[in-house]
């Protein structure tokens, strides 16, 4: 047992004695299913405070020779695998924390002579007799004992792409740390798994992938890893159940990461802060502090800064995410921030649509705090605005509301303001407090048409009137109402037994001008 060559079981240990533990071993039936096949290399990014670093451990502990893990693994999922018992504890693992010997080395020339040298010390302890010379390439070491010994090595990675968010790397750098990566690992007989974990997928090298072999798994598509993303919608609810609390809280907080597999992924280390604390809040600063997603969405890229509006506002941007060069200091465009921000947490991707959007109401906390001070005061403002608009819209005050539009179509003109869609953007951002007592829908199905949008209370809030909004451009303010009773979009809502407000709102190009009415709906007496 050493510190980098079979490792004991204590990392593990301790994330299994803390109070709150999801069990994600399962993942252990993926990584036995691949093991020693070609699709050994795997690389799995996540962001901050999703659990990457303790799946490392839980890989480690559960293959290491260097421990007996049979008491932490037995009550959990894995041990209902019937490839359980055939792999645990019987190989050789090699873990390296890449972040512990970059921190320690001037640069990265050293950082692979200090990882090379501590490794192959260990081995020499381990397999003298077998291993050759100390000063030999450490991958021929590795050769020489499988050769002799015939035994395998689990390689597990964690952080492995930090060198990547270092800016004082240089680019030659770059290249020496993947081309050690690739002698390592790539084509050699010794390796029956290599697990990587980092923030970023793998970099790209020129025009090609030193690390081709590895299976990636990315915010942008987790493929059949997604379960293990972050906590799942059972295991909150799990969670919410044991510590008697509000789930649809916990979604609104916490949820919004989506996949192919798995529509609803949350945040793990929120959903965790949030429980043993007992309260809903932000817990995402601890981790990351705003200033980190600042710098990104002050970047002078055309049409950044509409697109993080019209997130902001709950909509959706379309992104092109193949253009990204996978470091923290290569941007040419706004798709290449944008997805460095999914890569970071910061947004969710719908791969089949290929959009991005703000996932939760703590993420988009994070993005009003960035605006402060960012050159973007009016959007700042307009939202800090919008518990008193929404205050006139449950009393009825159809002027003030419409003054109130008014002001963030000229404060916020940073929206090309020209269509009904644009106007529904301003809408959702007028009403940014509404996401606090309501659901926001937008084009609600209806039986004759859609509601553009549709504000359903939660049901913490009931004591608040449903509203059911209606934009229109150089039409009229009554002609949207007529359009809500003509469209019966009253009986969509049917089942709502709440009070229900009818809000119609039309912009005239000419005057400039936004007009309001506000109704309450009665319904048809049976």
């Amino acid at each position: 047992m050493g510190i980098y060559l079979n490792p004991d079981n204590e990392g593990f240990r301790e994330a299994i004695d803390s109070e709150i533990y999801v069990d994600k071993s399962e993942l252990l039936t993926y990584t036995n299913k691949v093991l020693g096949t070609e699709q050994k290399n795997i690389c799995v990014s996540r962001p901050r405070r999703f659990g990457k670093s303790m799946a490392a451990k839980m890989l480690s502990a559960y293959y290491s020779k260097g421990c007996d893990s049979k008491a932490l693994f037995e009550n959990k999922k894995i041990a209902a695998s019937a490839s359980y018992r055939e792999h645990l504890n019987k190989y050789n693992v090699i873990f390296l924390n890449i972040q512990n010997f970059l921190s320690g080395t001037y640069d990265i020339h050293d950082m692979i002579g200090n990882i090379s040298l501590k490794v192959i010390t260990e081995l020499l302890e381990e397999y003298g007799e077998f291993a050759g010379e100390k000063e030999e390439f450490l991958p021929e070491i590795l050769s020489q004992i499988y050769s002799k010994k015939k035994e395998k090595f689990v390689f597990i990675i964690d952080e492995w792409d930090c060198i990547f968010r270092e800016k004082k790397v240089t680019e030659e750098g770059y290249a020496e740390y993947l081309d050690f990566l690739r002698n390592l690992l790539k084509d050699r007989t010794y390796v029956a798994l290599a697990y990587m974990t980092g923030i970023l997928p793998i970099k790209k090298y020129g025009s090609h992938f030193a690390l081709n072999m590895f299976t990636e798994f990315s915010m942008t598509n987790p493929r059949i890893l997604a379960d293990y993303v972050g906590f799942t919608e059972e295991e909150v609810r799990d969670l919410c159940g044991q510590y008697g609390m509000d789930f649809d809280e916990a979604a609104r907080w916490y949820d919004g990461y989506t996949f192919k597999r798995n529509a609803h992924i949350y945040s793990p280390k929120s959903v965790v802060d949030a429980m043993l604390n007992e309260e809903y809040d932000s817990y995402w600063s601890q981790t990351e502090t705003y200033e980190a997603l600042k710098i990104y969405i002050e970047m002078n890229f055309d049409g950044l800064k509409d697109s993080v509006i019209e997130m902001l506002s709950g909509g959706r941007v379309r992104v092109n995410t193949a253009t990204f060069h996978n470091d923290m200091t290569t941007f040419h465009s706004k798709d290449d921030v944008l997805t460095l921000l999914i890569h970071l947490g910061y947004l969710a991707y719908d791969f089949a649509s290929q959009e991005v959007f703000i996932p939760n109401y703590e993420i988009s906390g994070e993005f009003k705090t960035a605006l402060q001070g960012a050159g973007w005061d009016a959007v700042v403002k307009a939202v800090d605005k919008s518990e008193q608009l929404l205050r006139n819209t449950w009393n009825k005050k159809e002027d003030l509301v419409a003054a109130a539009l008014k002001q963030m179509h000229m404060e916020t003109s940073l929206l090309t303001y020209n269509d009904e869609n644009s106007l529904s953007c301003i809408m959702s951002l007028a009403y940014y407090s509404a996401r606090i007592y309501y659901t926001e829908i937008r084009e609600l199905p209806t039986g004759e048409g859609y509601a553009d949008i549709v504000y359903l209370p939660r049901k913490n809030h009931l004591d608040k009137p449903a509203l059911i909004i209606e934009l229109k451009w150089d039409k009229s303010k009554k002609g949207a109402i007529e359009q809500i009773k003509e469209r019966k979009y009253g009986k969509a809502l049917e089942d709502y037994s709440g009070n229900l407000l009818l809000v119609g709102i039309n912009y005239d190009r000419k005057t400039k001008k936004h007009e309001c009415v506000i109704e309450e709906y009665r319904k048809p007496q049976a």
